[in-house]
């Protein structure tokens, strides 16, 4: 395997919640062998990363530095970091038709409830968002564990589809 970093772009509609937790989470644990990035098929204008997802991030001590909502159109440019696998976190962007990604990278759904969705007081609210970076923590510790093997470009599609299956 290669020493650059495996690029992953975690993908959601909005890119405010659950995508923003995969990025940082991942970042925070893939031991500078993975590099990860988030955005949304349609954020909003003015979109920011959900202020729960950035607490609950914190209460982790996972840095929140350099979180932003970002569009996908934005990793189709090439000047834009060419990705090696690209992760739907939500089944409305899982469904939808994305843009042309340069180096043909691996894709996958790992579908997540969106805990911005939650009605609630603030403590479930916060409960959700917790309970989904938990979610997202078991399925990313699967993945940065993985041997080298595992991640070589022609393995990685395979690799995390199977990831796809654990809960």
């Amino acid at each position: 395997m290669s020493k650059q970093p495996i690029n992953v772009l975690f993908l959601c509609t909005h890119n405010s919640a659950r995508s923003i937790l995969a990025e940082a989470l991942l970042n925070h644990i893939g031991q500078g062998r993975f590099k990860a990035y988030s955005a949304g098929s349609s954020p909003r204008a003015n979109q920011q990363p959900n202020p729960l997802g950035l607490k609950v991030l914190q209460a982790a001590g996972i840095s929140i530095e350099g979180l932003r909502s970002k569009s996908w159109d934005d990793f189709a440019k090439p000047d834009a970091p060419q990705m090696d696998l690209i992760v739907t976190v939500c089944d409305n962007a899982a469904g939808e038709t994305c843009p042309y990604w340069p180096g043909h990278p691996a894709t996958v759904h790992w579908g997540y409830a969106d805990p911005s969705a939650i009605d609630g007081t603030e403590e479930q609210k916060l409960e959700a968002f917790r309970q989904t970076l938990h979610a997202i923590h078991r399925r990313l510790e699967l993945l940065v564990n993985l041997p080298p093997e595992s991640l070589d470009k022609l393995m990685l599609q395979t690799s995390a589809r199977n990831l796809a299956k654990t809960a």
